[in-house]
């Protein structure tokens, strides 16, 4: 049984780029707890907060209920759910979850395979994240979930479905395009002739057909790029007199701080033009941006921030 292949090709709700890493994210947890418990189950109760976090801080802005996962995981052959009635899953309903007890767990062909071969959790892990995630959250969504990956690696695109390689140009074009500078905030650093700190930020993620050109980029230094694709950050845009439509920085209502750095550096962004990209090269594409507001950004922008 190739469980590379099972990985990959999870079924979810597909259509117009949305997101749907319900699946991906509760395998992934359950990866993690078998790292730490083989034996183990997951017992409703005690991880739906866990797994609310998850869907909350890495799925779409989207309300939803991690019921649904628990329950659908199953058709996919890597899940099972029993209830204190014994085999089977209850549904999707959350109180009867509860109220039977259910539990769930990796099925047994898979545990065994696991212990066979311990290098095969890694590379598990590995296609999930690469086909639903951008690169710059698997540390902390590895954290998230208490997964350890081993040193073992797999080339994503052997188990996944086909797809277009990735252009190694893109990080290049990028940074040209905006002269080496964050986009959002203007940092510029460098150690002797090497950028440091920056990086090319897909603006509609690659696991969601965002092609690697220079109209799906934005050159963001590490933070922002990393608030970006948490959707504390957006790009809208605006009419402004005298110069026409224009791109801003969306900052969402829903991010919170406090300290003097999170208004400097996050909160006062909020309206600023963005710098760049070069006469010549292209803008942010309106879809591309549309698909990011849409399903990444987290609920609405706040107001332009007084200078």
């Amino acid at each position: 049984m190739d469980w590379l292949e099972r990985t990959a090709k999870l079924r979810q709700w597909t259509g117009n780029g949305v997101r749907a890493p319900h699946k991906p994210l509760l395998l992934l947890y359950a990866l993690g707890r078998f790292q730490e418990d083989a034996d183990g189950e997951l017992r409703y109760s005690a991880v739906e907060e866990d797994l609310k976090r998850l869907l909350v801080e890495y799925g779409p802005a989207n309300k939803t209920t991690p019921a649904y996962p628990f329950h659908h995981l199953i058709s996919d052959g890597v899940w099972e759910v029993r209830t204190d009635r014994g085999p089977g899953s209850p549904g999707t309903g959350v109180l009867e979850l509860r109220a039977t007890g259910a539990a769930g767990r990796l099925v047994p062909e898979l545990r065994s395979a696991l212990r066979r071969e311990p290098s095969l959790l890694g590379r598990m892990a590995r296609v999930l994240l690469d086909l639903h995630f951008p690169p710059s959250l698997h540390p902390d969504l590895c954290e998230a979930v208490g997964l350890e990956l081993e040193a073992a690696e797999t080339d994503p695109l052997v188990a996944g479905p086909p797809r277009q390689r990735r252009d190694r140009r893109m990080r290049e074009l990028v940074l040209t395009a905006y002269e080496y500078q964050c986009a959002f905030c203007g940092y510029d650093g460098r150690i002797g002739a090497t950028p440091v700190g920056l990086e090319a930020a897909h603006v509609r993620w690659w696991a969601f057909d965002g092609p690697d050109v220079v109209d799906n980029g934005l050159c963001l230094c590490a933070l922002h790029h990393k608030l970006f694709d948490k959707g504390v950050l957006g790009v809208g845009e605006e009419v402004a007199e005298g110069v026409g439509d224009r791109h801003v920085v969306m900052v969402s209502q829903h991010f919170v701080g406090q300290s003097a750095a999170a208004r400097e550096h996050v909160t006062a962004l909020a309206g600023r033009p963005l710098i760049g990209p070069q006469p010549g090269a292209a803008p942010v594409a309106a879809d591309h941006r549309a698909w990011h507001t849409r399903q990444v950004f987290h609920g609405a922008p706040r107001p332009a921030a007084t200078r």
